[in-house]
């Protein structure tokens, strides 16, 4: 008779799973979610998120019972379908993968069968590299990618961090200085070659270089001093910090910007029960927490949902034919 159980719960905690590599909802990051695991119902949290070149995704579950294991795994959009890239190990709960191209992510996160008390999903995403200027940070990014440049002939291929005279420019990587001098629009630059993905770095109008070409360096290591040399001579003096992979220039921006992860305290729970009965004449299920995200169904008054779990006035829930949706709080009841 265990036996027959026990597969049933195995089956049962398979076709969850099954379910939600089909049923992903999406969602921005950062994202938190509160709940508190069903005992009587096997569920697997599905999410699909985007993420730039550059950005390291990192998801993560907190719970009351940290003795039960939690499977998180991270897939990849290629084409029509999905393909794993990470899975957790045996009681591990957090997971991170960082992506070679911007892409769609799914995170599926399921715990074992009969889990019980709360949790708290955070998805975060932190940038590839260090930040290159010393004590600076977002703040001090002021020109993009992408900015028009000699009246439109060409582009600006990659972001300007201004800083005073003299400020150290540091590795944003362990790596090998593949170049350094003084030549043409860029000024004083140092070419930084990283070992992650095989990018060149470029650093341009040194007031001063620090390095010289084919030395090792560490991630902080002092490469050169912010100045205006180059085509920024008389200008605010800055770092033109750039990154160059097989194909060309890439958007420096999501490898050094820095987003807070979140926490725990910043999200609220509304209710404290499984079961919730919509109270209005008609409710919206979106495919994601917020007005921007498709509509993906209606409920009727009096029909009842399944809450999974909590995005401050938004609710993951699922309704009684298996789907799964966001629904705004106001709209239900306990």
């Amino acid at each position: 008779m265990r036996d027959i159980e026990d597969k049933m719960l195995r089956a049962d905690w398979e076709r969850a799973y099954q379910t939600a590599l089909q049923d992903s909802l999406s969602v921005k990051l950062p994202y938190g979610e509160k709940g508190s695991f069903l005992t009587d119902m096997s569920v697997a949290y599905s999410y699909n998120v985007g993420l730039e070149q550059g950005e390291i995704l990192v998801a993560e579950v907190a719970q009351t019972n940290p003795s039960q294991k939690i499977f998180i795994e991270i897939l990849e959009r290629d084409g029509d379908s999905f393909r794993s890239v990470a899975e957790s190990d045996t009681g591990q709960s957090r997971l991170a993968v960082s992506g070679e191209s911007s892409g769609i992510f799914k995170v599926v996160i399921q715990p074992q069968a009969g889990a019980a008390g709360d949790f708290f999903i955070s998805l975060n995403k932190k940038p590839l590299y260090a930040f290159p200027v010393s004590g600076k940070g977002n703040a001090s990014v002021q020109s993009f990618w992408g900015a028009v440049r000699d009246g439109g002939k060409r582009s600006h291929e990659g972001v300007d961090i201004f800083a005073r005279k003299g400020t150290p420019v540091v590795a944003v990587a362990d790596g090998v200085i593949a170049r350094t001098g003084e030549f043409g629009i860029g000024g004083k630059q140092v070419w930084l070659r990283t070992g992650i993905f095989g990018k060149s770095v470029y650093y341009a109008h040194l007031d001063g270089i620090a390095v010289e070409d084919g030395i090792r360096v560490k991630t902080g290591d002092t490469l050169g001093f912010v100045g205006n040399t180059g085509n920024a001579k008389g200008g605010a003096h800055h770092l033109h910090f750039g990154i160059y992979g097989g194909s060309g220039a890439v958007n420096p921006l999501p490898f050094i910007f820095r987003t807070p992860d979140i926490s725990q305290k910043q999200y609220s729970r509304k209710f404290d029960t499984s079961r919730l009965k919509i109270r209005t004449a008609q409710g919206t299920l979106r495919k994601g927490p917020s007005t921007d995200y498709a509509k993906i169904g209606h409920t009727v008054s009096g029909q009842t949902v399944t809450l999974l779990g909590q995005h401050n006035s938004w609710l993951h829930v699922k309704t009684d034919d298996g789907r799964k949706a966001f629904l705004h709080a106001s709209l239900v009841k306990a």
